[in-house]
């Protein structure tokens, strides 16, 4: 809720002049001409500002009568901001080291006698997030970083939360963990793509050793165009998973009838409840392991749910042999993409070859599946080219779930601090800057210094960037909530365009 009364004026006051005495465009000496005064809330208390202002007065100066304002300020708060950057500070690390909900903190605030709205605790998260995101994506210290490994290999994946709004891109160092740029796209183009990955490129200095991602179609196109020679290693989990899909498919078809023979376990837990002899205890026991076989499900593209509940109660039926002769194959795959002889790329491609050339040979063998075999062997046609760049470019990944992986992090995070069980709106609109600030926050908080010493250019930029997506998806929200009276109102706006000023 809002503040029903006045803010209490400030007890102390504080002088600040600024540092610099010679105009920075000229190097003629500045003057003193006027002061500002503004109030200040911070974890201390209130405090009143006197801030004197100079000048240069040099005809012809490029900054001539330009007020040059005390460089502390910057350091204490935000221009036009009320309160304070250690309470920024504070707020943030609240939010994202101790999953914080926006009552609790201000709960915390209040206790530590703020006098702030629950709303006022939510735009400083942003303002916390924004600031952050700006002091990590700074050109300088990133390259001085990476500088010291000489390389860099990116990862790039996108999430989207929102089907048919805007997706969420990340580009990653995977040898150092750093997110080189985040930023949310209204779609997935090449074009778009490409100009991401210069980007990132241009801010990071180094050679770029190497590419992984997954095969969409786009990524390799953008890839090709930015970084053409680079080895791009497309995601092993990825391809196989896309390959097997079919013969999973079939595994979860097979399950689903295999349950149907194995109904009725809920009856005879009923019949026993109520029982407390040892041949009841043996019948809830046999029970419990039916119950827990059936829904003990896989994940694609290895694990195979059916196959493994066929095993445990050992039942015969007339789909699994397809599906376990499939599998032979799938598996051999990744044992062989796994490199577990630790073999050149040209050794384990051979391998692989292999196996393929028996799937086509053994197609006829696979009874129900045979189509299955042909997507096999079309996708692997497609993604062959980028499967084996990472057994000879060193520390480059074969598979791109760490980025994936981090996406998920996020999302957890994100659910022990709000609650929802879904992804908000603004895990895309925001998504830039709170993924950037949520990752460097839980490895260590930030002070009020290093808020302070963001670039003021970069932030309100980002700034800017950030509100024109938020003004769209508000658009979009108008719309669906009375489609009539938006387009009315636009059609209005188009009519006063067309009249005669």
């Amino acid at each position: 809720m809002t503040r029903l009364s006045g803010r209490q004026p400030p007890e102390r006051e504080r002088v600040l002049r600024p540092a610099c005495r010679l105009c920075p465009a000229c190097k003629a000496p500045m003057r003193i001409r006027y002061e500002n005064h503004r109030s200040l809330v911070t974890l201390t208390g209130s405090i009143r500002l006197r801030l004197k202002i100079r000048w240069c007065e040099t005809l012809g100066c490029a900054r001539y009568h330009k007020p040059y304002r005390p460089e502390v300020e910057g350091a204490l708060a935000l221009p036009q901001h009320e309160f304070g950057l250690d309470i920024i500070a504070l707020v943030g690390a609240l939010r994202q080291r101790e999953h914080r909900s926006v009552p609790e903190i201000h709960a915390v605030l209040t206790t530590r006698g703020v006098a702030i709205a629950e709303r006022s605790v939510t735009n400083l998260l942003d303002r916390y997030d924004e600031l952050l995101a700006t002091r990590l994506l700074e050109r300088r210290p990133l390259q001085r970083l990476l500088a010291r490994q000489g390389r860099v290999i990116l990862a790039l994946d996108g999430v989207q939360p929102d089907v048919g709004h805007e997706v969420l891109w990340v580009i990653r160092d995977c040898l150092s963990g750093i997110i080189v740029l985040a930023r949310s796209l209204l779609s997935g183009r090449a074009q778009d793509l490409a100009g991401l990955l210069r980007e990132a490129v241009a801010a990071v200095g180094v050679p770029v050793a190497g590419v992984i991602s997954d095969g969409q179609t786009s990524i390799r196109q953008a890839v090709a165009q930015v970084l053409p020679g680079v080895p791009h290693q497309l995601c092993q989990f990825h391809f196989l998973r896309e390959a097997a899909h079919p013969i999973f498919e079939a595994d979860r078809h097979a399950k689903k009838e295999l349950k149907k023979q194995v109904r009725g376990i809920r009856g005879i837990v009923r019949a026993v409840e109520e029982r407390e002899d040892p041949e009841a205890a043996i019948v809830q026991g046999y029970c419990a392991a039916v119950r827990s076989a059936i829904t003990d499900d896989g994940r694609a593209p290895l694990s195979a749910s059916g196959l493994k509940l066929k095993r445990r109660l050992e039942t015969v039926a007339g789909l699994w042999p397809d599906v376990a002769y499939a599998y032979r194959f799938v598996h051999a795959v990744a044992h062989w993409l796994g490199n577990p002889h630790e073999e050149s790329a040209a050794m384990v491609r051979r391998r692989v070859n292999g196996v393929l050339g028996a799937m086509q040979r053994q197609r006829n063998k696979a009874g129900t599946l045979a189509e299955a075999f042909d997507h096999f062997q079309k996708v692997t046609r497609s993604d062959r080219p980028g499967l084996f760049h990472t057994y000879a470019v060193p520390d480059l990944p074969r598979t791109n779930n760490d980025l994936e992986q981090l996406f998920g992090s996020q999302r957890y995070h994100e659910r022990r601090a709000t609650g929802r069980k879904t992804a908000a709106p603004g895990a895309v609109l925001r998504g830039p800057v709170r993924l950037l600030a949520a990752t460097a926050t839980r490895v260590q908080a930030p002070t009020a210094r290093d808020l302070g010493v963001a670039n003021r250019e970069h932030w309100r930029s980002l700034r800017q960037r950030l509100e024109r997506g938020r003004r769209a998806r508000t658009l979009r929200t108008r719309f669906r909530h009375d489609p009539a009276a938006y387009l009315a109102a636009l059609e209005q706006q188009a009519c006063q365009l067309t009249l005669p000023s």
